[in-house]
C-alpha cells in the first residue's frame, strides 16, 4: 500500500497527515517554493512491474492529457492532478488517472479520491467523498 499525491499540497502539514503509508508526491503549480524544492515536478514509479508517471499538470483543464503525455515515455499509466476533475480511462494503451479533488472546487461536481489496485493489471476507481 502507498499514497500518491499529485499536488497541490499547499501546506507541508498535509505530508505529516498522509505519511501513515509510503508516500510519493509531485508538486503542483500552487505549491510554494519550499514545497517545490522538496518534491519533484514529475516522477516515475515502478509498481509490480508497471511504470507509473506522476505529474501535476498545468494550463487549462481542457487538453491537459495531451500536454502531459509527452512528459513520459514507456509508462503504463499517467497519474495527474491540476484539473480538479476525476478521470479514469485508457488512451492509446496508457491509463490516464486523476483522482479529482478531495477538497476545494471540483470540476466533476463532487469531491473524490482515487484508488489504484495494481496486481497483474491496473484497476482504477474514483470514490466520491
Amino acid at each position: 500500500d502507498m499514497i500518491i499525491h499529485t499536488g497541490d499540497l499547499i501546506s507541508e502539514g498535509i505530508v505529516d497527515f498522509l505519511s501513515q503509508k509510503p508516500l510519493h508526491i509531485v508538486h503542483g503549480n500552487m505549491d510554494n517554493f519550499e514545497i517545490k524544492k522538496k518534491f519533484p515536478k514529475k516522477k516515475i514509479l515502478e509498481v509490480s512491474g508497471f511504470r507509473l508517471g506522476l505529474i501535476h499538470g498545468w494550463g487549462s483543464p481542457f487538453g491537459i492529457e495531451k500536454r502531459i503525455r509527452p512528459e513520459f515515455t514507456n509508462v503504463h499509466a499517467i497519474i495527474y492532478g491540476h484539473s480538479h476533475k476525476s478521470a479514469n480511462h485508457i488512451d492509446k494503451g496508457v491509463i490516464f488517472f486523476n483522482p479529482g479533488t478531495a477538497t476545494g472546487f471540483s470540476m466533476s461536481g463532487c469531491h473524490s479520491i482515487g484508488i489504484l489496485d495494481i496486481t497483474d493489471k491496473i484497476n482504477g476507481a474514483i470514490i466520491p467523498v
